[in-house]
């Protein structure tokens, strides 16, 4: 792994979290989390395209009806994830949302590489990796523990499926990756890859979308633009950002290092936003308990990084 990966990688995970915060406040300023999460990923594809085209390296996508069905769905998981973000953080805090999805992207990430399924390169799961992986899932239980009074009480409600989401959803990020770094070996083309990824996330949102205005009572009436943050805006940046990170990377070193790279950033970041009540998210206070699970969910990225 190069020097330069661990940082960047790093950075990108942060980007997730803040990327979670940014689409709540869209979502919020448009009255509809649908319209929020259809929006960013519109931004996100727009990026991706003009880059793309600014860079002459569009043309890839005209060999897409060459390539498998399913190395052409990697964009629907950016769809799924920015939505359950949308829904799942207001409700339980940036540090359990993204403690839970740390969960699922470290999962599916082991089975991925353990597997060698989706065209990724088998790499058996040692007892270093196992043990690493044991760790972070254990941090990320006594994260959600520690979140006194909103997430454990919600599940005794029969409102736990809202826990249910957020792994579910985690585990779909790895499984993108995967799938775009099929797509990118077969286009050679890394920013048509990741255009093309995001086309068809904002596509999936616009459907949803359309089809949840379709069924509903009426249109939800959008503030003023100016009620929104200037990086509330941001939230498409973030996500394209990670998505071209991730499977131009995960050929080069694994599915699992990867994503456990990716998860020590998020944690980082949602530690700041949750501390200091960044981003119009509320202010939560970090028990020595929320700390120690996120200090143990970091321990076991150290340990997949170097199993």
């Amino acid at each position: 792994m190069t020097t330069l990966a661990v940082p960047f990688l790093l950075a990108v995970g942060g980007l997730l979290a803040l990327q979670a915060a940014a689409n709540v406040q869209l979502a919020g300023s448009m009255r509809s989390p649908l319209g929020g999460a259809a929006v960013q990923l519109s931004i996100g594809a727009a990026v991706l395209v003009g880059l793309a085209l600014l860079l002459g390296s569009i043309g890839a996508l005209e060999r897409l009806g060459a390539v498998p069905a399913w190395h052409l769905a990697g964009g629907v998981g950016s769809a799924i994830y920015v939505m359950a973000g949308i829904l799942v953080l207001p409700r339980l805090g940036a540090i359990v949302s993204v403690g839970l999805f740390v969960a699922g992207q470290m999962l599916a990430s082991v089975v991925l590489d353990g597997a060698g399924w989706l065209g990724v390169e088998h790499d058996p799961v040692g007892a270093a990796v196992a043990l690493g992986v044991a760790a972070v899932i254990a941090g990320a239980l006594l994260i959600v523990r520690a979140q006194a009074g909103s997430a454990l009480e919600a599940a005794v409600r029969g409102r736990g499926g809202w826990i249910a989401v957020a792994v579910g959803a985690g585990a779909v990020l790895p499984v993108q990756g995967a799938i775009n770094a099929q797509l990118r070996g077969d286009l050679d083309a890394p920013l048509a890859t990741g255009a093309w990824s995001f086309i068809v996330a904002a596509a999936t949102m616009l459907l949803v979308l359309a089809a949840a205005l379709a069924v509903s009572d009426g249109t939800p009436r959008p503030r003023a633009p100016s009620a929104l943050p200037w990086w509330g805006w941001l939230g498409g940046f973030c996500g394209a950002t990670y998505v071209t990170a991730v499977f131009l990377l995960i050929p080069e070193i694994g599915v699992a290092p990867t994503v456990a790279l990716t998860v020590a950033g998020q944690q980082l970041a949602s530690v700041a936003v949750d501390r200091y009540g960044l981003l119009r998210l509320p202010r939560r206070p970090l028990s020595a308990a929320r700390l120690g699970g996120v200090a143990l969910l970091l321990a076991g990225v150290v340990v997949i990084q170097a199993g």
